[in-house]
């Protein structure tokens, strides 16, 4: 299924980068439209994934299985807030 092509991107640009462009472009067996969009949107996922996921090391990895694992029991701090949720959530109901 093809987008929808109804956003625009425009930018001024040196015309020694432009000329550029254009020979990376045909090269590449595209036209400038394809190539920009192609590639602006390739770096900018790139980028995006970079700094939204989160990479572990070895024993960093380890040390959050083992976590999940275990058999924690909960503190006085969620014991109180499972209190105050039942509480509200009878009031809610009637």
């Amino acid at each position: 299924m093809a987008a929808t092509l109804n956003a625009r991107l425009d930018v001024r640009l040196p015309h020694r980068l432009k000329d550029i462009i254009q020979q990376a472009a045909e090269l590449n067996g595209q036209s400038v439209s394809d190539f920009v969009v192609s590639t602006l949107s390739e770096t900018a996922r790139r980028i995006v994934q970079r700094e939204t996921l989160t990479v572990l090391s070895d024993r960093d990895r380890e040390v959050f299985l083992k976590l999940l694992d275990a058999d924690a029991k909960p503190n006085a701090a969620l014991r109180q807030a499972a209190r105050w949720y039942r509480k509200h959530q009878r009031g809610i109901r009637n």
